[in-house]
């Protein structure tokens, strides 16, 4: 939400709603009270700046002193510009250019460049040595010609296009699931600095008002590893702010939307560039503070991987192979994080994220979390491919605990088996149970359950290789009604020989719950369920 013409503070321990947009904006997770630390990091920590010219002066000792003041709060930093990287990469930093970093064939390659990269491009002072490992911060930020967004402001998002509110609000959802596969890494996005042109200047403030405060939010997006910094909101007047102030975080626009602290052209004023650097410190810091404090940013990291949207994943695991030691979920999202990767009709206004949280956990802290609104006659997956996965053809099929926000929504699990080249998709169709609201249903699903996709060669043929299963999908598909909810997952284990088996819309007890009964003083009988609320 933002502050028109007047200035208003954002108390951040208040919890109503009309206020829930103002706490997105800062980048807090949905109801969640937190006293911003804005204190720098106790230990030197590496960060690197996607930038261009706009950028280089912001990062300048004698421009915008950002470079320095990053120092100064225990950051080592490194940056790219023209010419930098895989294929030139550097040259490309257009909103749309977002694609081919974060979501494209070439990001691996192109990632693992930018988190080993050590040197400057810039004319900024660093005030200790290169403290080693990867850079664990990266703030990413178009010039300021992404402001010239064509279109309209509410345009929804758009696969089509370039410059343009639907296309850019499109590329900004799609990179969100890389950066849910990396919690160990913090994706700080710098909003575009606006223009002295005012031709598309509605435009760029309404595309940038939704990305601090609808963008995640609006998916769903819970992880504390993604947040925004609106550059282009302080650059519109003196008395516009995104910053950190009395213990409160502040977002204030006053109702101009183009460049107040011009330089004689369109690249910000010494003068602005140093207000955005004050402004831009406190908040990094309070996002550093709120993300390392979270268990996921030092999670293991799976590999992410390609996919075709409309078949799912593309490309197996690497090693290792062997589940860890202590662990028997080959997904426990505690310990054990698969890489993650949400599918939709894009021709739809369908809505899909999964992620790990903590807000609800069967054991551990932490749980996937799905969150869907599908349409009728359209559909979504979350498509799971283990860090390590099992010796497969040891189970006799697949166990998982369940919470969900309401029963008798219809889900499938998807087994996709086979090649990279020829890939086979086996489904099970259930139904989210009742037990599963009130608290954890313990799903055990045989091999025997799943069946060949009507839609490929041999549909309705039984599953029977489970030595080469690449990855396991939780789908969604709507007929004639909507449907939407969130559900979480946890503990996904092989089903060993012996188990009972049930289908996948019962609960069953669950042997591993003997071991919570340390920490909760429970009579557990066979259909019971156990449920672990964060700070409960």
């Amino acid at each position: 939400m933002r502050v028109d013409q007047r200035k208003h503070t954002i108390p951040v321990l208040v919890r109503a709603g009309l206020l829930l947009a103002a706490l997105l904006a800062s980048g807090f997770r949905p109801m969640e009270a937190v006293q911003p630390d804005t204190s720098p990091p106790s230990e030197p920590v590496r960060l690197i700046f996607i930038h261009h010219s706009t950028g280089e002066n912001w990062l300048r000792d004698d421009y915008g002193g950002l470079g320095l003041a990053l120092a100064e709060n225990n950051y080592f930093v490194s940056d790219t510009n023209y010419g930098w990287g895989p294929d030139a990469i550097g040259d490309r930093t257009d909103i749309p250019d977002w694609l081919e970093w974060f979501a494209s064939e070439g990001t691996p390659g192109i990632m693992q460049a930018v988190y080993t990269e050590s040197d400057r491009h810039a004319d900024y002072s660093r005030l200790f040595p290169d403290p080693g490992g990867e850079n664990t911060i990266v703030l990413f930020k178009s010039c300021f010609p992404n402001s010239a967004l064509e279109g309209s402001p509410d345009d929804p998002p758009d696969p089509e296009g370039w410059l343009t509110v639907g296309h850019a609000k499109y590329v900004y959802n799609q990179i969100l699931t890389y950066f849910a596969s990396r919690p160990d890494k913090l994706f700080i996005v710098i909003t575009a600095p606006p223009l002295s042109d005012r031709t598309y200047a509605d435009n760029a403030r309404a595309f940038n008002d939704w990305l601090v405060d609808d963008w995640l939010a609006g998916n769903g997006y819970t992880l504390p590893n993604v947040a925004v910094f609106d550059f282009y909101n302080v650059l519109t007047a003196r008395d516009a702010h995104h910053r950190v102030a009395g213990g409160t975080i502040e977002h204030i626009a006053t109702g101009r939307d183009t460049l107040f602290y011009p330089s004689g052209d369109d690249h910000p004023s010494e003068a602005g560039s140093r207000k955005a650097t004050e402004e831009f410190l406190p908040l990094l810091n309070y996002f550093y503070q709120r993300w390392a404090s979270d268990p996921a940013s030092s999670a293991p990291v799976a590999p992410a991987a390609t996919a075709d949207p409309a078949t799912g994943p593309s490309t197996a695991p690497d090693e290792p192979t062997a589940v860890p030691s202590g662990s028997e979920a080959f997904a426990d999202f505690d310990l054990t994080t698969p890489a993650l990767n949400a599918y939709w009709d894009e021709q739809t206004a369908t809505r899909i994220a999964c992620a790990p949280a903590d807000d609800f956990a069967f054991s551990g802290s932490t749980a996937l979390k799905i969150d869907f609104s599908v349409p009728p006659g359209t559909w979504s997956t979350c498509v799971l491919e283990p860090a390590f996965p099992p010796v497969w053809e040891q189970g006799q099929g697949l166990r998982y605990a369940l919470h969900a926000s309401r029963a008798g929504i219809p889900y499938e699990i998807v087994l996709y088996a086979g090649t990279a080249d020829a890939l086979e998709s086996y489904i099970d169709y259930a139904e989210i149970p009742q037990d599963s609201v009130q608290g954890w249903a313990v799903i055990e699903l045989p091999w025997s359950e799943f069946h060949r996709v009507d839609w490929e060669e041999d549909g309705g043929q039984a599953f029977a290789s489970p030595q080469e299963i690449l990855s396991v999908g939780f789908g969604f598909s709507a007929g004639e009604q909507e449907i939407a909810g969130t559900v979480w997952v946890d503990d996904l284990a092989l089903l060993e020989q012996g188990d009972p088996g049930t289908d996948a819309g019962t609960p069953v007890s669950d042997p591993n719950l003997c071991a919570l009964l340390v920490l909760f003083p429970l009579t557990l009988t066979a259909g019971m369920v156990l449920l672990r609320r964060k700070g409960s």
